[in-house]
């Protein structure tokens, strides 16, 4: 990143005050980055989940949540660890960093992709990250706060 105004609570990160073009808009873009990346995990997970359906004769559509679930974890765990964003945040020109500004490594990708699998499985707490993101000074989710990690507009490089 080339920017000099670096905040102490997150040092690698710049400052939403002072540095607010990596922030604006970002709660927005999330929004329709997630409508995507959900429409991606059901085109990616429907066929599977049904497949998975027939070949055990039916008793697999009981699990078909679990299926789609499972491909939701390995979507975004793959593709934050690739290139710190989702395909959807990538199309909406944001991107995860960790609190010195490091991109997602591996381990913090798939951390961070299971709080959001169990958050979608307890509505409340998907509610309550949401009101996070619009509310908190970095725009994190219940998730970015636990990983210290957060999502800003790509930077130009």
């Amino acid at each position: 990143m080339q920017t000099s105004t670096f905040s102490a609570a997150m040092p690698g990160l710049p400052d939403p005050e002072l540095d607010g073009q990596f922030y604006d808009g970002v709660p927005t873009r999330r929004f329709v980055a997630w409508i995507v990346d959900v429409l991606v995990v059901m085109a990616l997970g429907v066929p599977v989940g049904v497949l998975f359906g027939l070949l055990t004769l039916g008793f697999g559509f009981a699990a078909f949540p679990l299926v789609l679930a499972g491909m939701g974890l390995l979507y975004r765990t793959a593709t934050i660890a690739n290139s710190s964003a989702t395909w959807g945040m990538r199309f909406m020109g944001i991107e995860l960093r960790k609190s010195d500004g490091a991109r997602l490594d591996p381990l913090t990708a798939f951390l961070h992709a299971l709080i959001y699998v169990v958050s979608m499985a307890v509505f409340p707490v998907q509610l309550l990250s949401c009101a996070m993101i619009l509310t908190t000074r970095y725009r994190q989710g219940l998730g970015d706060i636990f990983l210290r990690t957060t999502a800003i507009n790509r930077p130009e490089l």
